[in-house]
């Protein structure tokens, strides 16, 4: 049993010791929360874009005074039929969310981080046809999010490095 205990210990020491530390470790008052809340999201084109703007908005926090950093974000929203019967009619389809990123110091114009992030959701194909738009639209929304959430975790990674300066 003292074995036991001593080899947690040990572990928990060798844990502590390995320089991980929480990104958002300060909270709303930490380094990298202000950061963020510098970050003004450009305008992004159709009603995807509209969604992950929203989202990453509504992630980023509410901007204290002129942006330090402007994003700039370029969406390719693609749909895939798949899984053919054999009356040729689709029963699946993949629904596509890929975005090309840049931060952008907003005082020297210079592109501080340029990424990419996507993902995609599987739809079925039903009889009724409102049905299978609106599992479209209910995709759309998820991969909204899901891409938000990469895109704030890559611009909060270089920020608590210290690499997204102007």
């Amino acid at each position: 049993m003292t074995a036991r205990i001593a080899i947690l210990i040990l572990a928990s020491l060798a844990l502590s010791a390995c320089g991980l530390r929480p990104l958002y470790g300060s909270g709303e008052s930490g380094s990298v929360a202000a950061t963020l809340r510098t970050i003004e999201v450009a305008p992004i084109q159709g009603q995807a874009g509209w969604l992950v703007r929203n989202e990453l908005v509504d992630r980023l926090g509410e901007s204290e005074g002129a942006p330090t950093y402007r994003l700039l974000i370029t969406l390719d929203d693609n749909i895939t039929a798949f899984g053919i019967r054999t009356d040729r009619a689709a029963t699946r389809e993949r629904r596509t969310l890929r975005a090309r990123y840049q931060l952008v110091s907003a005082t020297t114009g210079l592109v501080v981080l340029d990424a990419t992030a996507g993902s995609d959701a599987g739809i079925d194909i039903v009889s009724s046809e409102y049905a299978t738009v609106a599992a479209e639209q209910t995709a759309l929304e998820h991969l909204a999010g899901m891409l938000a959430d990469q895109i704030v975790a890559r611009v909060g990674i270089y920020a608590a490095r210290g690499s997204v300066t102007p």
